[in-house]
């Protein structure tokens, strides 16, 4: 196998630095570590590039912290110019690893996600009878250093660029705790080898994707699986009958655990009929039609009552709220969801309480304007509808419908400022 060479130059060449400071801030200008470098930037790239290239540049600490998505996760923040290196590097070996990843992995892809990979799913089922869905037993925190550095040796042949690889993974913080043995450890063998990545690094996702790719050609190549799908540790395989899946199943344990010191979770793994539905990337996905999970229904509901009431209070702006429920829709709207959304949006009011406006309830004085929520975005109270399904003509049947139950079009979420 070909080794790339000499691609440490442009790692530290300005303006991929640049490229990847811009890279780094997408999303975040606001913060004050992003203002504070960009106030420098020539500065800063400067020192940062005379670090990487003299061999002194050192990450420095993370700042964790844990967010409940169904099951807690600790998420790990690099420092700011951290992550621009991480952009840098990602710039220059990413194209490498892309030539040589399957199709059906879209977990941190450039044109994939996980609307594509849902797609996908969605169509496989229309081809075939059942399917094994699968995920990996705390995945980020089992990832392997030993293995990991040397499936990266077997691409990269720069010693520059290598050592910048192992300075970030050494660098990993404390995981969560993924201790376990396999065939030939001893008892002390899972606790003399490093382990796990930090969750949220760019380097983290690319890297995860380097790890598993192994399971990607041995399922597609190996098993000569046609209808395979990967998002970070998430898999599905289909096929026409269940002992397939059993034997496929059986097979990769075994490659998991041989190569990568790696589990299949033992309670979410499962071999069902395309029809009964599949829980996949949020969504339970049937060969004729998607639907969202009820916890994320559920959660968008608390979401929308929590940001209410912090509108009210003065503690969020108009722009986040819109921002943050256009977040939502985006995702909803993936599935036959028009109803759960205008039931949703229908049941919340954002209202702001100001001076001399008429007194509302318990002595509140309140106004109101026509900015509105809409089910398919964020519009004004007209009645205007914006989004995906703004023109086209299944939002015109779904609006027929519901003015044929003579139901206003749009129960808008009325928003009043604070200002007059």
């Amino acid at each position: 196998m070909k080794r790339e060479k000499d691609l440490f130059r442009e790692i530290v060449a300005p303006i991929n630095l640049y490229d990847a400071a811009f890279k780094a801030a997408r999303g975040k200008r606001s913060k004050e570590s992003v203002q504070r470098f960009f106030k420098n930037l020539d500065g800063e790239l400067y020192f940062l590039s005379t670090e990487l290239k003299t061999g002194t540049y050192q990450p420095g600490p993370y700042r964790t912290f844990t967010i409940f998505d169904q099951k807690p996760r600790l998420i790990s923040a690099a420092p700011f110019r951290d992550r621009v290196v991480h952009h840098a590097l990602c710039n220059v070996i990413e194209p490498i690893y892309e030539r040589s990843f399957i199709f059906d992995s879209y977990a941190s892809r450039k044109d994939k996600g996980s609307h594509a990979a849902v797609r996908r799913f969605q169509k496989f089922m229309q081809g075939a009878d059942y399917v094994l869905k699968c995920d990996i037993r705390k995945y980020f925190p089992s990832i392997d250093h030993e293995i990991l550095k040397t499936r990266l040796r077997r691409k990269i042949g720069c010693k520059e660029t290598l050592w910048l690889l192992d300075t970030i993974i050494d660098s990993s913080n404390l995981q969560q705790e993924a201790i376990d043995w396999f065939l030939g450890d001893d008892l002390l063998s899972p606790l003399h080898r490093r382990r796990g990545l930090p969750i949220g690094n760019q380097t983290s996702q690319f890297l995860g994707n380097v790890y598993l790719d192994a399971l990607d050609h041995f399922i597609k190549e190996t098993l000569q699986v046609r209808r395979y799908i990967r998002y970070v540790d998430d898999f599905v395989l289909l096929a026409d009958d269940k002992a397939t899946l059993w034997e496929y199943k059986t097979r990769l344990d075994a490659f998991l655990a041989e190569n990568l010191r790696l589990r299949v979770h033992a309670y979410k793994h499962l071999v069902q009929p395309v029809t009964q539905g599949t829980a996949f990337l949020g969504y339970r996905v049937f060969p004729t039609h998607r639907r969202i999970l009820p916890a994320s229904g559920y959660r968008f509901a608390r979401r929308l009552r929590r940001m209410s009431m912090a509108y009210a209070q003065g503690r969020l702006t108009l722009p986040k709220v819109k921002q943050r429920v256009a977040a939502w829709i985006g995702h909803a709207q993936n599935a036959n969801t028009f109803r759960l959304r205008y039931s949703l949006l229908s049941q919340v009011q954002f209202i702001r309480a100001t001076a001399g406006q008429g007194a509302a309830p318990g002595g509140t004085t309140t106004r109101r304007t026509s900015a509105a929520l809409t089910a398919t975005g964020t519009g004004r109270a007209s009645g205007t509808t914006t989004g995906a399904f703004a023109s086209s003509p299944q939002h015109q049947r779904q609006q027929e419908i519901l003015h044929k139950k003579k139901t206003p079009a749009w129960s808008t979420c009325a928003v009043v400022p604070a200002s007059a």
